[in-house]
């Protein structure tokens, strides 16, 4: 058993909260029971992911998708008022973190993909407000886009759409998990890498062609479930308390 407060305070300085702007209220979003036994971590809030973490006795769930979003109504009706009772009911906790957990070095979604896929870290990348939410990857011994889709499916389950207008051989690589667009993606091409991977699709076949560059798009969810795996892990490890990662996949 921990304190609550005594999570939050280490995921508020361990992620970073404060120190990026961002469209979700990063941090502790809903104040359930005061000492933890069990923490469920998942990609989204909602209410199936809540239901789940009543069903499995969790007392707290960290989401990289949260409730609360600057530019979303923040009435409490409709679908908040029945998320919300189900949190008041059970004293569930919700804490979220969305850039802050994108952009981490170590257990971030882009870094973790980076490490899934056997790609070393080396220059920041994917810059928002100023400020890098990701990271481009090297490797000596190059990998073929189709390695790199093999891995993706077999760690991820993702199922990926594929450019392959680059180089055969894949020793770098941009990455940037969940909604990468235009921007990131001419970032990535100025840089000069042999695969642009992210989640989202977008209309860019013929500017990929173009360019000869590879690029991947392996699902918003898939490419972001790295990132919360890797937090409940070590979360678990510093306050060995009971934590489990449950997938919900959306298809998307």
């Amino acid at each position: 058993m921990v304190k609550l407060k005594k999570v939050t305070d280490f995921l508020d300085d361990y992620l970073g909260i404060k120190n990026i702007k961002d469209e979700s209220w990063n941090g502790l979003q809903f104040e359930g029971k005061s000492e933890i036994n069990k923490i469920l971590f998942a990609v989204d809030a909602g209410i199936q992911i809540f239901e789940k973490a009543v069903e499995l006795k969790a007392d707290m769930t960290v989401v990289h998708h949260g409730l609360f979003w600057k530019y979303v109504n923040p009435s409490i009706n409709n679908y908040n008022k029945k998320r919300l009772e189900i949190l008041f009911k059970h004293g569930i906790s919700v804490y979220a973190s969305h850039l802050p957990l994108d952009k981490h070095p170590e257990v971030g979604n882009n870094a973790q993909l980076l490490k899934v896929l056997g790609f070393e870290k080396d220059k920041e990348f994917g810059f928002y407000n100023g400020q890098n939410i990701s990271f481009t990857g090297k490797k000596n011994i190059p990998k073929s886009i189709e390695q790199v889709e093999s891995i993706l499916k077999k760690e991820l389950n993702a199922e990926c759409k594929v450019l392959p207008f680059g180089k055969k051989d894949i020793k770098t690589i941009a990455v940037c998990s969940g909604g990468g667009g235009y921007p990131q993606f001419m970032e990535a091409t100025e840089l000069g890498v042999d695969l642009y991977l992210t989640g989202d699709s977008t209309e860019m076949y013929h500017l990929a062609k173009d360019i000869g560059i590879n690029v991947i798009f392996a699902g918003h969810h898939a490419t972001e479930i790295v990132g919360v795996k890797a937090l409940s892990q070590l979360v678990k490890d510093k306050f060995n308390v009971k934590t489990e990662f449950i997938d919900i996949p959306t298809g998307l």
